[in-house]
C-alpha cells in the first residue's frame, strides 16, 4: 500500500432531499501537517468527514490520493488507503479489554487473536508513548485512555491520515496537552491530521492550517500564523462573537439548592456519589467541573428526581424533595437542561410547538381539562422562537430536523420559561459552536443576574471560568474541592479532576 503523500476533495457536494450539506468543496491536505477544520453546527464537516472515510458516498467531485481519482465505498475501502478516524464518541466496546477492542479492527487468526496485539501495543507505547493496558476492560479507563486506544487502533491499520473529531471534548487539561504531543509526533513522522475542534485556542495551539466551513461551503483557509481567534470566530459566524463576558458582581442571596450527605448509586449499583454535600444560592453559579463518568450524571438525575438516593437529603427553597419524582421536582422549582439532549431533552419526532411545552402542557393556560389549547401553545413556541433566535422553517418542524445548536436553544428557551428557583445545566454548550455558546452562555449570565440560581455541570473549563461564581471538582464521586474561579488556576483545577489533588483533605 502506498503512503499518503496529498489528498484533495476535488468539488464535493452533499445533499439530503432540500439540505445542500457539502457544496462544490475544495480542500487539500499533504502529508506531515495538522489541518483544522471549523465550522457552526450543521456547516457540513462531519458530513464532508463522513464522506471521507466511507460512511457516505458524494454526489459530486472527486476525492484524489497523490494525483489519482480513488473512490471510497466503505469505512473498509478508507481504512484499507490509510485513513483513520476517530469519533466524537469513541466506537469501543465497553466489556472487553483493550487487546481484544484492538483485534476486532484487525482479521486476526481464530486462535488466540489477541496475542499479536499485545506485541504491538508494547511497541507503540514506547515508541509514542501512548500507554494503555492491553489487559484492562474498556469500562475501567478514563476517557482519556480510551481515546489512547482509539488512537492505537488507528495507527495499528496503517493510517497515514487521521481525523479527529473534538478530541478533548472529555479530557482533562493534562490529557489534552498529551494528545497534542502525540499528534505533534505523528506530524514529525509524516503522518496527517485533520482535526475539527470547536476550541478555536486548540486549533491555534497545533494546526499548521485552517479551513472553515458556513452552511456546507468552503469560506476561507489560511495558514494558522495569519489568524488568531476574533478572525476565525468571524469566519465562522458571519459576525464578530463575543468571547469575554463582562460578569456583573451580584451579591449572593439565601440557598436555594443544598445537598447533604449523598450517597448514589450507578445503573451497576456501585456508588457512583459518596457523600457529597454543597449548597447553590440566588443570583450565583456554582459550577462542578470533572471528567465524564465520575458521579455527575448520577448527581443531577437525583437532584431532578431521575435517580434515587441511597442516603442523604436534597433540599429546595427550604423544602425537601428527596427522591420525589421528576414532575414533582419541577413543581417544586427545580429545571433541568439536560446532558443528553436528543434522549432526555426532546421528543425528537415531535413537532416544535409540542416539545415547546413537554413539561406544562398539562397545566392552563395550555389545556383546559382534557383539551390541548394549541392556539396558546403555538403562540408560546414563537415567543420561544424569537427571543431565543432558534432558526427554523416553522413551528411545524419536527424537532429532530433542527441542528444541535438549535435544539439547545429551544431546550433552554423551554427551561427559563417560568419562576423556576433553581436551573441544573448539564454541559448546556456540548458540541456547540462558538455563536452557539456565546448565546447559551449570555442567558445564564441574565438568569444569574435576575436572581436566579444555577447548577452548571461542565468538562469545559473556559465555560466555568467565564460563568462560574464558586467551582467544586469532582473525582470518583467525591469533591476534591471548592473554590472561587478567581483564586485558582486551570493546572489545579486539572490536577483535581484527574484526582491528584483533594482540597478538602488538605483543609484548603
Amino acid at each position: 500500500m502506498k503512503r499518503i503523500r496529498s489528498l484533495t476533495l476535488d468539488g464535493i457536494g452533499k445533499s439530503f432531499r432540500d439540505v445542500h450539506a457539502n457544496s462544490d468543496i475544495h480542500l487539500t491536505i499533504n502529508s506531515g501537517e495538522i489541518l483544522g477544520l471549523l465550522g457552526e453546527n450543521g456547516a457540513g464537516k462531519t458530513t464532508l468527514m463522513n464522506i471521507l472515510y466511507g460512511l457516505y458516498q458524494p454526489d459530486s467531485g472527486h476525492i484524489i490520493i497523490n494525483g489519482d481519482v480513488t473512490r471510497i465505498r466503505s469505512p473498509k475501502d478508507s481504512i484499507s488507503l490509510g485513513i483513520g478516524m476517530v469519533h466524537q464518541h469513541f466506537m469501543l466496546v465497553q466489556n472487553h479489554s483493550v487487546a481484544e477492542n484492538v483485534a476486532l479492527s484487525f482479521q486476526q487468526s481464530f486462535f488466540f487473536p489477541t496475542k499479536p496485539i499485545h506485541k504491538s501495543l508494547l511497541g507503540f507505547s514506547e515508541k509514542y508513548g501512548i500507554s494503555v493496558d492491553p489487559e484492562k476492560l474498556v469500562w475501567q479507563l478514563s476517557a482519556g485512555e480510551q481515546q489512547r486506544v482509539e488512537i492505537v487502533k488507528a495507527l495499528l491499520n496503517n493510517a497515514d491520515l487521521l481525523i479527529l473529531d473534538e478530541p478533548t471534548s472529555v479530557l482533562t487539561p493534562q490529557e489534552a496537552e498529551e494528545l497534542f504531543v502525540i499528534l505533534k509526533r505523528m506530524k514529525r513522522e509524516g503522518h496527517a491530521v485533520i482535526l475539527i475542534s470547536h476550541k478555536l485556542e486548540e486549533i491555534l495551539q497545533v494546526c499548521d492550517r485552517v479551513a472553515v466551513l458556513r452552511k456546507g461551503a468552503l469560506v476561507g483557509e489560511s495558514d494558522i500564523k495569519d489568524v488568531d481567534k476574533k478572525g476565525l470566530a468571524r469566519m465562522m459566524v458571519g459576525r464578530d462573537v463575543v468571547f469575554d463576558f463582562d460578569k456583573d458582581r451580584v451579591q449572593p442571596g439565601k440557598p436555594i439548592l443544598r445537598v447533604e450527605s449523598l450517597v448514589i448509586r450507578n445503573d451497576r449499583h456501585m456508588e457512583a456519589v459518596r457523600n457529597i454535600s454543597f449548597e447553590v444560592r440566588e443570583r450565583e453559579i456554582f459550577a462542578i467541573a470533572g471528567v465524564s463518568g465520575n458521579g455527575q450524571k448520577e448527581l443531577v438525575e437525583a437532584i431532578t428526581g431521575l435517580r434515587r438516593l441511597e442516603q442523604g437529603k436534597i433540599i429546595v427553597n427550604d423544602e425537601d424533595i428527596t427522591n420525589l419524582s421528576a414532575r414533582t421536582a419541577n413543581n417544586m422549582g427545580v429545571t433541568h437542561v439536560p446532558e443528553e439532549r436528543l434522549r432526555f431533552g426532546i421528543v425528537p419526532n415531535l413537532l416544535l410547538f409540542d416539545n415547546a411545552v413537554l413539561k406544562t402542557h398539562h397545566r392552563p393556560p395550555y389545556s383546559n381539562l382534557f383539551f390541548l389549547d394549541y392556539p396558546e401553545i403555538k403562540s408560546h413556541a414563537r415567543r420561544l422562537v424569537d427571543t431565543f433566535k432558534i432558526d427554523t422553517p416553522s413551528l411545524n418542524t419536527v424537532v429532530r430536523n433542527l441542528s444541535g445548536g438549535n435544539i439547545q436553544k429551544l431546550i433552554l428557551g423551554r427551561e427559563l420559561s417560568g419562576n423556576h428557583a433553581l436551573l441544573v445545566a448539564a454541559h448546556p454548550t456540548y458540541g456547540l459552536d462558538v455563536g452557539a455558546t456565546e448565546f447559551i452562555r449570555m442567558r445564564l449570565l441574565e438568569r444569574r443576574k435576575n436572581g436566579g440560581a444555577i447548577l452548571l455541570v461542565s468538562e469545559d473549563l473556559e465555560e466555568i471560568y467565564e460563568l462560574a461564581d464558586r467551582l467544586a471538582v469532582i473525582f470518583a464521586g467525591r469533591l476534591m474541592g471548592i473554590v472561587n474561579p478567581a483564586e485558582v488556576d486551570t493546572s489545579d483545577v486539572g490536577l483535581m479532576m484527574a484526582g491528584s489533588l483533594d482540597l478538602l483533605k488538605a483543609g484548603r
